[in-house]
């Protein structure tokens, strides 16, 4: 199998079984987002989704964000890790928005990574998630199932993989793309004991077929 038919094939695969791939973050609008994905950081879904509601409630946009305290901040979300960090990344992101971008979180992922507190991979999820950009998030979901399924190969770090993924999945779905390998990763292809025998794709994968190989060589 060729890696454009492998692409395609995947592609098609997700398409028909996750027509409707979206980030379990909870979120109404692009400002609870880019809260959300940078309390995310080392923290599960599950959690951050604990700790927005009062957040927002307290803090409903950049602008009454940047007028609090960092300590207060931290008060809302001392239960996800580093919340010292993020409170202060929070802080400064927000006063940010508000001094240079009129309080309205920019589309453009260049834009996005100026901002505290925000990286490569927290841009591409803001800008793909709500402004349906066609780049793509690279976590270590991500990261694992696109060299475990063969989409990529020796891509020693996230940039590598985004490089590698970008330049073989249609502009259209890349949006989406993100989505259905974090989600198969979170929840099928872990990282841990992959659910191999209940995966869909496992036919198509390199890591399924070369431990096959490796099984029936030692029966």
């Amino acid at each position: 199998m060729t890696l454009k038919e492998r692409y395609r094939s995947i592609i098609e695969y997700f398409t028909a079984s996750m027509p409707v791939a979206e980030t379990e973050l909870e979120y109404q609008d692009p400002y609870e987002l880019i809260v959300a994905v940078i309390l995310s950081a080392q923290c599960t879904d599950k959690r951050v989704n604990m700790i927005t509601p009062a957040l927002m409630k307290r803090f409903p946009d950049a602008e009454s964000m940047a007028k609090a305290g960092q300590t207060e901040i931290f008060s809302y979300i001392r239960s996800c890790s580093y919340p010292n960090s993020k409170a202060k990344y929070l802080l400064e992101m927000s006063k940010m928005l508000v001094s240079d971008f009129g309080g309205k979180v920019p589309s453009d992922p260049g834009l996005l990574r100026k901002l505290p507190g925000v990286g490569r991979k927290t841009a591409n999820v803001v800008a793909s998630v709500v402004y349906n950009k066609p780049v793509l998030a690279v976590d270590t979901h991500v990261f694992r199932v696109s060299a475990r399924i063969g989409l990529t190969r020796n891509a020693k770090t996230p940039d590598a993989a985004e490089d590698q993924l970008t330049k073989h999945i249609p502009p259209e779905v890349i949006h989406k793309a993100h989505h259905w390998l974090l989600l198969h990763g979170r929840y099928v292809c872990r990282a841990r004991n992959p659910l191999c025998s209940e995966c869909g794709i496992n036919s198509l994968c390199k890591y399924y077929t070369s431990a096959n190989k490796k099984k029936q060589f030692f029966q």
